[in-house]
């Protein structure tokens, strides 16, 4: 169910402006536009496909790793089951922790190769109400390069609390140095996309009853193997004088007062398709409705 390469190239990201697009205006005459009737959805199936998960059964947790078991970290989750705490879905209940800078936390993942859309329905609830109360309680989506503990990189998309409650956090990590974005968003369940499509990375969600909207694009030059996955996280202000101090923060784990179920009803994998002559971190090359429709799967 995996795709693996025998050889990784490890590509810096390049991320001068993270975050930004332009609106050059492309050719006049039409090539490097990409219309909303050219674009093409994601194609699901094929190898990589195969990936998806419904966490129909409880054997639906085995394709999954977890970071602490694969890289030999502190292992910061209290509660992990599929089809259990919740008939249908992944359940995941974070200790105190954070993905912050060079700081790890909780991360279950399968690692694939190639552009990619990863898609998931999520919940973030507190543990005793519908809003985590402690603050970067978060959860969703991560893409992670492997083995990048002393350079930590990965790209997220999350929702829960941040500094407000009722948050969508994009976050691009490079060498260690975060650069998030939060927006609002309603509590309950929550669509989120993840993906990387050549030069571009991007997080789009969708509140429940609401039409998708693109939370961040990045340009990115992101190594051809990546780790895919679910990531959890809560309660930063118990780290209290170490919130500087990355290396002693994951030396061990923190205790404090974490707030934070996350429950997944699935993910799934796809592959998009961007034609060369689209820039897709040029807005006018790739409108935001151009750039849904390619990332997001058809009929969702």
């Amino acid at each position: 169910m995996r795709l693996k390469r025998t050889v990784i190239v490890l590509v810096a990201m390049g991320l001068a402006g993270c975050g930004t697009t332009t609106a050059a205006q492309p050719s006049p005459t039409g090539p490097g536009v990409l219309d909303v009737a050219r674009a093409s959805p994601p194609a699901p199936g094929g190898e990589v496909g195969g990936a998806s998960t419904e966490f129909a059964a409880a054997t639906d947790l085995a394709a999954w790793v977890k970071l602490s078991d694969t890289e030999k970290d502190v292992d910061r989750i209290a509660k992990l089951d599929v089809n259990t705490t919740v008939k249908g879905s992944l359940y995941l209940e974070p200790k105190t922790s954070t993905w912050f800078d060079g700081f790890r936390g909780p991360f279950v993942y399968q690692e694939l190769a190639g552009d990619i859309v990863m898609h998931a329905r999520v919940k973030v609830e507190g543990k005793k109400g519908a809003k985590p109360k402690r603050k970067f309680s978060l959860g969703g989506l991560m893409a992670r390069v492997p083995g990048t503990y002393d350079k930590p990189t990965w790209m997220s998309v999350t929702t829960g609390t941040a500094e407000k409650s009722g948050q969508v956090e994009a976050k691009y990590t490079l060498n260690g140095g975060s650069k998030p974005l939060e927006v609002p968003v309603k509590a309950g369940w929550v669509d989120l996309v993840l993906a990387r499509a050549g030069r571009l990375a991007a997080a789009l969600y969708r509140e429940e009853g609401g039409a998708w909207k693109v939370a961040r694009r990045w340009p990115s030059e992101l190594p051809e193997v990546l780790q895919w996955g679910v990531t959890a996280y809560t309660d930063w202000d118990s780290y209290a004088a170490l919130k500087k101090d990355a290396a002693q923060g994951n030396a061990k784990q923190i205790k404090g007062l974490p707030d934070l179920k996350l429950t997944v009803d699935f993910v799934h994998f796809l592959r998009p398709e961007l034609p060369e002559y689209a820039d897709p971190l040029n807005t006018a090359s790739v409108s935001d409705a151009a750039l849904i429709k390619t990332l997001t799967p058809a009929g969702a």
